[in-house]
């Protein structure tokens, strides 16, 4: 028996192997018009890989603290080899990961692969969108740049226009009432500890219920006999083409590294005053946008305090898109959802093209 034999042997008697291995041998992926949109998750995963390998790598050698933050960080463009390169690296990889959370989350939508019985699969995906969001937030602040600190001081200010609970969630996430070093200790540890273990544990159950489902089907396709359904063996055609994929992306991010390589910018000055035309990451600008356009006070209320209401419960909704959409009558079904979707992909669009335009 050769060595190789021996050790799956081994592995198999203590982990059981064999039946995983007949089940990826088993599994097939549809073949149909809408297959593309299948490999958008596989690569927000990949891009998710690429964020924790080049995050330890940073880790090496970034200190937090306000007098050391920004220091450490020209430390790694200066001094340690490549080290320009893997910061680049990181910083785009969470923006094209953001970018195809968004293309796989509104893929789904309109292929309407979130129906019974895949609702926590949306559900899922969509609180880790949310906590994508979050670690660009988080890791905005840790190069302690200047705009990177007034950028966490507008949109910590945010925050705490909540009703009720606002003024506590402003002190949780500063560590005080203003953006100093304790908010930047606090934001490398919701950064590098809190948000990796929730995403973690959320894209462990993501996966397996993916795993368990499989891949959804059109509804034009559902009810075509069991014969006439094109598939593709999971293992190793669809994997193979996955990973062809994620080569494509890795070449995409290093040019991107290399030619685009993230700016430093001044270190940030807490007594100075906000530069002008400040603006969000891409992925918060059609909400920074839309706050802009709200006047101060509607009714007897702030302006500010009903945007942020409303993108929470908008969000929300979306999120349990699942669990309404059942609700809708048979024949309006199809085009309410369609309407709702085209409606808020175009607003995120437009928006965000105008905050960058204005």
């Amino acid at each position: 028996m050769k060595t190789g034999s021996k050790i799956f042997q081994w592995l198999d008697e203590r982990f059981e192997l064999t039946p995983v291995i007949e089940f990826m041998s088993k599994k097939k992926v549809p073949l149909h018009n809408h297959t593309i949109w299948y490999y958008m998750g596989g690569v927000t995963l990949f891009l998710f890989i690429v964020q924790v390998a080049t995050g330890i790598l940073l880790l090496l050698y970034y200190r937090p603290g306000s007098d050391s933050a920004y220091e450490s960080i020209r430390f790694i463009l200066t001094k340690v080899n490549f080290g320009w390169l893997i910061r680049s690296i990181h910083s785009w990889s969470a923006n094209l990961m953001i970018f195809f959370a968004f293309i796989h989350m509104f893929s789904t939508f309109f292929t309407r692969a979130y129906q019974k019985p895949r609702e926590l699969t949306w559900v899922t995906g969509f609180i880790l969108l949310v906590l994508g969001m979050a670690f660009g937030f988080s890791g905005y602040l840790l190069p302690w740049n200047e705009l990177a600190f007034f950028a966490t001081k507008v949109g910590t200010d945010i925050v705490g226009v909540i009703p009720f609970v606002g003024s506590f969630l402003l002190e949780l996430l500063r560590g005080g009432e203003d953006v100093t070093g304790a908010t930047l200790t606090r934001f490398y540890g919701i950064h590098v500890a809190v948000l990796p273990a929730i995403f973690t544990v959320l894209v462990a159950l993501h996966l397996l219920f993916v795993q368990r489902q499989g891949m959804s089907v059109p509804e034009n396709l559902k009810d075509l006999p069991e014969e006439k359904m094109r598939e593709m063996p999971f293992f190793p055609h669809f994997f193979l083409r996955d990973a062809l994929l994620w080569m494509v992306v890795l070449n995409v991010l290093l040019f991107l590294a290399v030619f685009y390589p993230w700016d430093l910018g001044f270190k940030a000055d807490t007594f100075a005053p906000a530069p002008a035309g400040i603006k969000p990451e891409w992925y918060f600008m059609f909400m920074f946008q839309t706050l802009k356009y709200l006047p101060a006070h509607i009714l007897v209320f702030e302006g500010e305090m009903i945007g942020v209401l409303a993108f929470t419960v908008a969000g929300i909704a979306w999120m349990l898109v699942p669990f309404w959409e059942v609700k809708s009558r048979k024949g309006m079904k199809k085009n309410v959802m369609m309407i709702t979707g085209v409606a808020a992909l175009t607003f995120i669009i437009v928006i965000t093209i105008i905050g960058y335009l204005s």
